[in-house]
């Protein structure tokens, strides 16, 4: 297959195909695939959970994700052609995966996203057109791998499982770079593309946090007013703030440890420029929480207020 793109005097330039283990790494797949899923799956959603997530073996899964209904699904990357033993690593790893429940699936979650948002809240947020009520986590498992080239022998084994009912996935993609070095990524499937339309576990790659400085950069005129607002008063309350990749979650430290009164978004996150109060777990977590929840409750309406005033 031959790639164009079209320059300003309306020539084609054209794209060659390359070899992208020739000047890419493994991670840089990861990477790609971790912030486009939907353009190498069909435009199918996957909200990626972990990357690098460590198994009871001591083994390591390139990326974990979840679809729209709860089930897992588990990415083996190959920037190169598949060895025969890819298959044997995805299995080891299905077999790992369908023992975690959902607090584990939400633990790897908050590992690697650096958040203390838990999964299920940030799923709903994802998959705005699928309800909670038909979401069953970790029901049922995708294996997917991902590889420059699938071998004959890969290709045939994996038609064999999903024949006896494993929902195995291969797909290939092509590598093309111009004389401007503009780069460009094709996929497709080889197998499976009809139908893809209780230990410490942890994820060793984490995405980078963001800090104080980039949130307010990243933020509108009135978020800026409001959020300066909420770190004057956090400073004057003593409280402490955990970043995340996006976020933060804005803590007070209580005699069991620390819980999270809120948090805050940036316009770039799932949640969109915002501020979502932590109530619910304070309930659960300490003693006398109803004068404590009446007491930040007023506090940020005040603040929201005091905001208003300011934009008038």
């Amino acid at each position: 297959m031959k790639l164009f793109t079209i320059d300003k005097d309306g020539k084609f330039v054209q794209f060659k195909e390359q070899e992208f283990k020739e000047e890419n790494k493994e991670v840089d797949l990861e990477m790609l695939l971790e912030n486009n899923p939907e353009y190498f799956f069909d435009n199918s959603k996957i909200l990626i959970i972990g990357r690098q997530v460590t198994t009871n073996l001591n083994t390591f899964i390139d990326l974990l994700g979840v679809d729209q209904y709860g089930n897992t699904v588990v990415i083996e990357l190959k920037r190169g052609k598949t060895p025969r033993e890819t298959l044997a690593q995805l299995i080891e790893y299905a077999s790992f995966i369908d023992n975690l429940d959902y607090d584990q699936l939400n633990e790897i979650f908050q590992d690697y996203s650096g958040e203390d948002a838990n999964l299920e809240d940030y799923h709903q947020e994802y998959y705005k057109s699928v309800s909670a009520d038909k979401v069953s986590w970790n029901k049922n498992s995708k294996l997917v791998i991902v590889a420059s080239s699938i071998s004959p022998e890969i290709k045939q084994t994996a038609m064999y499982l999903r024949k006896k009912g494993l929902d195995v996935y291969c797909v290939e993609f092509k590598y093309f770079v111009n004389n401007a070095d503009d780069k460009m990524i094709s996929s497709d499937f080889i197998v499976g593309d009809e139908e893809f339309i209780r230990t410490r576990i942890s994820s060793s790659a984490q995405l980078p946090k963001t800090d104080k400085e980039k949130f307010l950069t990243s933020l509108d005129k009135n978020g800026k007013l409001l959020f300066d607002s909420l770190f004057k008063f956090a400073e004057q309350e003593k409280l402490i703030f955990h970043w995340g990749s996006k976020g933060f979650s804005l803590n007070k430290t209580f005699t069991n440890g620390f819980v999270g009164l809120c948090f805050g978004y940036p316009p770039n996150s799932i949640y969109k420029q915002s501020i979502y109060t932590g109530f619910e777990e304070i309930s659960k977590k300490i003693n006398n929480a109803e004068a404590v929840i009446d007491f930040y409750k007023s506090e940020l309406k005040n603040l929201e207020s005091l905001n208003k005033q300011k934009q008038i």
